[in-house]
């Protein structure tokens, strides 16, 4: 077993996926050896949270291993002044050696912070409660856990020295980990699509279990650079295949001429890339400093980021729970057409909540602008943001924009019916040969 690090990707847009399964290489009807990841998430006002992600399967033969591995990451964590939170969702247990473990492992740390436990199998939760073991708080989801633990929080001139942030000069700053929990909610609202593919195909193709449809997934999306939510979103939403060929009669679709693809190195198969020029070329057009793209995911029917610059990392916090109805993107795409807001503190269109985080976030103003499709559906939405209240775009500025939308919906209508396409039949075909 190894611990392998997990860091936050790049700023501009947050990754997708669980952990992988049970490694390829690992022998037929073998336990998968258990692994655990490591990342830093925001848990509390003055210290974050170490987050301890488990996958594979615990026996009484791995138990001492595991419990000696467990007791190096606490280690680390207590360190680093951080909360040891332990997610066990994607763990295969046996009630008494899990018990064994976590009963050892909380009575060395008599007088260091409880082990939080999120996401929990039912029969983990039960062997805990069932015997009371110190030390040992469980939750069902890190949200609640992170809520709980923040509603308890003591003061920063309070902590003792083990939880001071002066005690480790490598602790990540609050920005590192406002990405680190943006990118764990963009990860648990994607989870259950991937949850969804993986059973759609196991079902479809007779596969043993969910990592191995996984492990095609993911291959799928290596090979096409297809990001992994959007193949995972495909899948469930795409009509069954009832054929050798997914889609039978498929014809090569040319590239669209768009003013997008003007500038050389732009390729219009690669999505980030894309999503990027249409997002610079709209901040350059409506000289906002800052501003968002999402796009609808064919899924679960709501509009996911995709691509964001000079956004506040509270700002696109919230703007990845996706919970508020009363916001210019979500009106913008109900109405089908762009949405001002000249003065966010007045404008009666928000909800309080998102006013709220807007203001304090600095934006003033924004405009939200509806990709729509050539049938006249919203498949996305661009929003700019502005400092100062009163702004809103010239009319040849909002002109210029709408253009750059009509060409992100060509696109990314030649982008579904080609690249995404193709990357789902070569998955039925790679499967169907296997089977």
């Amino acid at each position: 077993m190894k611990a392998s690090p997990d860091r936050p990707g790049p700023p501009s847009g947050p990754p997708s996926g669980p952990p992988s399964g049970p490694p390829s290489d690992a022998p037929s009807g073998a336990p998968a050896p258990l692994v655990i990841e490591t990342s830093v998430v925001e848990g509390l006002p003055a210290e974050g949270a170490l987050l301890l992600r488990m996958s594979g399967s615990l026996d009484a033969q791995g138990a001492e291993a595991w419990s000696e591995e467990l007791r190096g990451h606490l280690d680390q964590a207590d360190r680093a002044g951080l909360r040891p939170v332990l997610d066990m969702a994607h763990v295969q247990v046996g009630g008494a050696a899990v018990l064994r473990t976590l009963s050892e492992t909380t009575r060395v740390r008599t007088g260091r912070p409880d082990l939080i436990i999120v996401r929990a199998r039912p029969g983990v939760r039960e062997a805990v409660h069932l015997a009371r073991l110190d030390g040992v708080r469980l939750f069902a989801t890190l949200d609640e856990a992170l809520r709980e633990l923040a509603r308890t929080a003591t003061r920063v001139e309070e902590l003792p020295a083990w939880r001071s942030q002066m005690s480790d000069p490598l602790r990540p700053s609050y920005e590192e980990l406002y990405k680190e929990v943006r990118a764990l909610r963009a990860r648990v609202r994607t989870a259950p699509v991937i949850g969804m593919a993986q059973g759609t195909l196991m079902v479809r193709y007779g596969l043993p279990d969910s990592g191995s449809a996984f492990r095609v997934l993911r291959e799928a999306s290596q090979r096409f650079n297809v990001p992994l939510r959007v193949l995972v979103s495909a899948v469930v939403a795409a009509r069954p295949p009832d054929g050798e060929e997914w889609f039978p009669g498929r014809l090569p679709l040319p590239v669209p001429q768009l003013r997008l693809l003007g500038r050389s190195g732009r390729d219009p198969r690669c999505r980030r890339q894309m999503t990027d020029a249409v997002l610079h070329e709209s901040l350059a057009v409506g000289r906002a400093p800052a501003g968002y793209v999402q796009f609808v995911d064919p899924a679960v029917g709501t509009l996911t980021p995709e691509t964001h610059y000079g956004c506040a990392e509270t700002f696109l916090d919230h703007l990845v729970r996706g919970r508020d109805e009363n916001t210019p993107d979500a009106l913008a795409r109900t109405r089908r057409r762009r949405v001002s807001v000249p003065d966010v503190a007045v404008d009666t269109l928000l909800s309080e909540d998102w006013r709220r985080v807007l203001l304090t976030t600095g934006t003033r103003a924004l405009h939200s602008v509806p990709v729509l499709s050539s049938a006249g559906s919203c498949t996305g939405v661009i929003t700019l943001h502005w400092a100062e209240a009163g702004h809103r775009p010239t009319a040849a500025q909002a002109e210029a924009i709408a253009v750059l939308a009509a060409d992100t919906a060509a696109w990314l209508s030649w982008y579904h019916r080609s690249v995404l396409l193709d990357a789902l039949e070569h998955l039925h075909r790679a499967l169907r040969d296997s089977g």
